[in-house]
């Protein structure tokens, strides 16, 4: 059966047990802040996880930026859909050989020549083409964020926690989300030159 957003803003709303809303556009508070939200939040869970239904590949051609032999200098552009890379290798494959590369904004910088396969998580914004975990990972989400400002009780910021960690628990558990990449952990971590846990 085909879900819309109001269907997984309302879900969210039946976790801090709220009543339903007929739009995301309505002019009630539940509305409003479930709008305010909605777009961010699943932009965010699907960054912070190598989501399995969301890994795309694309062959991208680069230039040659001329800075010269054994540094970054091939430049390519990621496609407009991408979240974020998964780490480089020389065939593409999520086990392979990492290669050397570096993001800046929508820009990838590699030593390797074009052209190059990469592998993405990609901005799916249909939720009929979401893995149904990811779905209920995005509803306790969405429930964590308005849960405070919507009901004001403790109780149910508890409760829409506990519901977001039994739902990225059941993902993993599941599969849903690509576990290979920890295998690059360190190589993307130095890449975009911070210490951030690498999901997935």
């Amino acid at each position: 059966m085909a879900i819309t957003p109001v269907d997984v803003a309302n879900m969210a709303l039946a976790t801090l047990d709220e009543a339903p809303i007929d739009s995301l556009d309505q002019d009630i508070k539940a509305a409003r802040l479930l709008n305010l939200h909605y777009d961010l939040t699943r932009e965010a869970e699907l960054t912070k996880y190598a989501w399995v239904f969301a890994i795309l590949r694309a062959s991208v051609v680069g230039s040659d930026t001329g800075s010269g032999d054994c540094t970054l200098n091939w430049a390519y552009e990621l496609p407009a859909d991408c979240l974020r890379p998964l780490p480089l290798t020389y065939d593409g494959e999520p086990n392979g050989v990492p290669i050397s590369w570096r993001q800046e904004a929508d820009i990838i910088y590699s030593d390797q020549t074009s052209p190059r396969v990469i592998r993405y998580v990609a901005n799916l914004t249909d939720p009929n083409d979401w893995d149904a975990l990811f779905t209920d990972v995005l509803v306790a989400a969405l429930a964590v964020k308005v849960a405070h400002p919507l009901t004001h009780k403790a109780g149910m910021i508890d409760v829409a926690r506990a519901a977001y960690d039994r739902a990225v628990d059941a993902a993993v558990n599941a599969q849903a989300i690509q576990r290979a990449g920890r295998l690059n952990l360190s190589a993307w971590s130095t890449q975009r030159g911070d210490n951030r846990l690498w999901r997935g």
